[in-house]
């Protein structure tokens, strides 16, 4: 039987990004099954809106999309900063509603792509849907949204929180928490040790 994976991320976070092909290199290599799962962070409330930052928050934001740009030019991808700070809720609601219709990793390929390189809004639902349309689901996204999809999300989310994820990427195996792309290798030595089969 398979091992379960449970991988939360957010579109608009740059380094849930650079680690897409990461977390897709872990579902190749072993026999699990990696569930993705949204988890829209709420940017102001940790990191203060953009006029309240002060000089040591821009030096942080400043880093972290050099860091992450690091990465991502070694996979060959663009990542444009954004320019605002966005709350992804409708985006992130898509990968659910991409999952029911079998559009998944289409989707999660086009948004991830298109919103680093400043190509789409992830708060707009019609351009969300259009994603999802073009990745191969039907029309509906906006009617998803608004009842059983929205509240999956947000159901989703309160989970996340109460089994300890506070950002993203986080994977989740057997209970213990590894955030961060760069803690793969950390979840690959724990698959290794619970003798979860390579494929």
């Amino acid at each position: 039987m398979p091992a379960n994976v449970r991988l939360w991320i957010d579109y608009v976070s740059p380094y849930a990004f650079v680690a897409k092909a990461w977390a897709y290199d872990l579902e190749r290599d072993y026999d699990l099954v990696l569930e993705w799962r949204p988890y829209t962070l709420d940017i102001a409330s940790f990191q203060q809106s953009v006029a309240e930052r002060d000089p040591h928050h821009w030096r942080r934001v400043r880093y972290a999309y050099m860091d992450a740009r690091r990465f991502a030019n070694k996979q060959g991808l663009i990542l444009k900063g954004p320019t605002k700070v966005f709350y992804a809720r409708p985006a992130n609601a898509g990968m659910l509603y991409a999952q029911q219709h079998g559009a998944f990793r289409r989707y999660n390929d086009l948004v991830f792509d298109r919103f680093w390189r400043r190509e789409l809004n992830p708060e707009d639902v019609a351009a969300v849907e259009a994603f999802l349309i073009e990745a191969g689901a039907p029309p509906g996204f906006a009617a998803f949204l608004a009842g059983e999809g929205g509240a999956l999300h947000d159901q989703l989310r309160t989970e996340a929180e109460a089994s300890g994820v506070f950002g993203v990427p986080t994977f989740v195996f057997d209970g213990e928490l590894f955030w961060g792309g760069d803690r793969i290798g950390l979840l690959r030595e724990r698959l290794d040790e619970k003798a979860v089969r390579r494929r």
